[in-house]
């Protein structure tokens, strides 16, 4: 009886200990009193610094500044490089990522991923005199890529007789297309439309889409109460009509890039 007990006791201890662990970062969060988003601070519009105050501003900086409100706490903006986004959140460094994450099967087994809030095409941008207008054209071709982007594993795996070059930003990545050092720059097509336009090279986007990604927020795995709470956050902004509201203030019309969200808040299925 006595034996029973003490292991009915060690089982009720093990249950509120698991039940502890899964709200400690929520916890954690509004015990601090400050929310610490990992983000890119370079990529426009999602996450960048706004010419006149510096400061970080963007589609990314303002779903996270959402989740910071609905917890009642302030909101601390981290900048990181693209492959230092994983290790910064799973080491415990940022509470959360809005960083240009791109769902893959691969970083799902090392965090988690909230609901969609943005889907990216993924393109190819070339310069016109190379008179690449096809993907098959790329076939053995230099082709540049953000370094641990899912667009460099995008190429990688979809166009593996290319020689992929990375570089850490899109400034530099874009720079060596314009010198003629790579074929062609796979990014986002929002991105790659703007710099087209913005060139002094003639450059063109070739119209079939590598792949098509989901970007979510970046999650430790097994925070389940701060899961369910930011995907509790993002839906709330989907049936409210807010996501239209802060999506429009950074790619709607009278941007650079002029788009309709024309994708759900939905759970990313692998």
């Amino acid at each position: 009886m006595k034996l029973i007990s003490i292991l009915g006791l060690a089982a009720l201890l093990a249950g509120t200990a698991a039940t502890a662990a899964k709200a400690d970062q929520l916890a954690d969060i509004k015990a601090r009193g400050k929310l610490i988003c990992g983000t890119l601070g370079t990529a426009e519009p999602f996450s960048f610094q706004h010419p006149q105050t510096r400061q970080i501003v963007g589609y990314d900086v303002d779903i996270c500044q959402k989740v910071a409100d609905s917890l009642g706490v302030t909101l601390e903006l981290k900048p990181i490089a693209v492959e230092a986004r994983i290790p910064e959140l799973t080491q415990g460094r940022v509470d959360i990522l809005a960083a240009n994450l791109g769902y893959t099967t691969e970083r799902a087994q090392q965090i988690d991923f909230s609901y969609s809030y943005f889907v990216s095409q993924q393109k190819l941008l070339v310069t016109k005199e190379s008179g690449i207008a096809t993907l098959d054209k790329l076939a053995g071709k230099k082709v540049t890529a953000i370094k641990g982007s899912s667009s460099e594993q995008g190429v990688r795996r979809l166009i593996p007789t290319a020689e992929t070059v990375t570089f850490q930003d899109t400034s530099s990545a874009f720079l060596a297309l314009a010198q003629d050092k790579v074929d062609a720059f796979c990014g986002s097509e929002l991105i790659l439309v703007k710099l087209a336009k913005q060139s002094k090279v003639p450059m063109a986007v070739i119209e079939k889409s590598l792949f098509v990604e989901p970007w979510g927020l970046g999650l430790r795995r097994g925070e389940t109460g701060f899961k369910d709470h930011v995907n509790g956050v993002l839906t709330k902004l989907a049936s409210s009509g807010e996501i239209d509201t802060v999506f429009s203030k950074w790619l709607g019309a009278g941007t650079a890039f002029d788009i309709r969200r024309d994708f759900p808040i939905e759970e990313i299925k692998g």
